[in-house]
């Protein structure tokens, strides 16, 4: 069995999500270099804190282009969702440009705070293998202060001061604004969807 691809990015959910792949069966492969992407079938980037700190990091690993050329499937987790968009208001930073969309701060209000951190409902707005399996209204769990544009590469939105992408797909290129590692049931089904989908 081919190892996934887990993007060492300097996240601290790195060690979280990795045991959330080992707990579905799968062999993580840490990668660290353009070198460690060859050959692995699927490639997950996770991440957590700054946009433009999580791109100097991918910069001095030499790990910019061989993402923005990759030709397996690839999904960011929560950050690492962000990065796959054009640019980051946090640090003014341009990302990966993989999805049209710049990733904006989400704005507080009346019962509104940010960070948003906790339990949130997904809001499904099409089909994507990705929810395959996932409960109409399932809830997972968010920490982040920035968030993407709804578009059309949009599968599921959450509403915190308004809506924002939580799942996203377009192609073999997927992301979720939430960490799946700590979602529990829907977490860990958006995961083994991910591994499973034969994407186009």
């Amino acid at each position: 069995m081919s190892a996934i691809g887990l993007v060492d990015a300097g996240g601290a959910n790195l060690g979280s999500v990795r045991y959330a792949l080992e707990r579905l069966g799968q062999t993580v492969c840490m990668v660290r270099t353009a070198e460690d992407l060859v050959g692995v079938p699927r490639v997950i980037l996770p991440g957590v804190g700054a946009a433009a700190e999580g791109m100097r990091r991918l910069h001095a690993q030499g790990l910019v282009e061989p993402l923005r050329t990759l030709q397996v499937p690839l999904m960011g987790i929560c950050l690492g969702m962000q990065l796959l968009f054009e640019a980051s208001e946090e640090g003014k930073v341009d990302c990966l440009g993989l999805l049209p969309g710049v990733v904006r701060r989400l704005h507080p209000g009346v019962g509104v705070r940010v960070p948003h951190m906790g339990w949130n409902k997904l809001l499904a707005l099409r089909e994507s293998p990705l929810l395959d399996g996932v409960p109409a209204g399932a809830s997972a769990y968010f920490v982040h202060s920035y968030a993407a544009p709804v578009t059309s590469d949009t599968v599921a939105a959450c509403h915190h001061g308004g809506l924002f992408t939580a799942v996203v797909q377009r192609g073999r290129l997927c992301g979720a604004q939430f960490h799946p590692e700590r979602s529990a049931g829907p977490g860990a089904r958006l995961l083994r969807n991910f591994i499973e989908t034969d994407f186009p």
